[in-house]
């Protein structure tokens, strides 16, 4: 059963991703990967309110594999991110790689401290 809801979650997470970064970069005309940044910013907001809402009691283990596993697994992605990066470098853009590198890891823990905060919230 657990390997179904996780099945279920990543069906609903790859695609959204593929459609958000989709439609996110063809609004931005540069060279940084705002598709990317999007989705797993997104993601970390998403998996911060379900682990603040487990803590809290408030989600079950089965909707923990359903959005943390299964949809925030297939939504976000590190393979994605770190291809990205390495591309910005070899074709020279060092800035937006080290734009890249710093910006998702500050803005993607900042997302799960904002997520976590808000569960707390709600269901403290």
């Amino acid at each position: 059963m657990n390997w179904l809801l996780v099945i279920l979650g990543g069906a609903i997470g790859a695609p959204l991703r593929y459609l958000t970064d989709r439609a996110v970069q063809q609004r931005h005309d540069t060279v940084f990967p705002w598709g990317t940044f999007t989705v797993n910013v997104v993601g970390c907001l998403v998996l911060g309110l379900v682990t603040g809402a487990a803590v809290a009691g408030a989600a079950s283990s089965h909707l923990q594999l359903l959005l943390g596993t299964g949809l925030c697994g297939a939504l976000t992605t590190y393979s994605t991110f770190s291809y990205e990066t390495l591309r910005l470098t070899e074709d020279g853009a060092k800035f937006y790689a080290a734009v890249n590198v710093v910006a998702s890891v500050v803005a993607g823990l900042g997302a799960v401290f904002v997520g976590i905060a808000v569960a707390e919230a709600l269901w403290a």
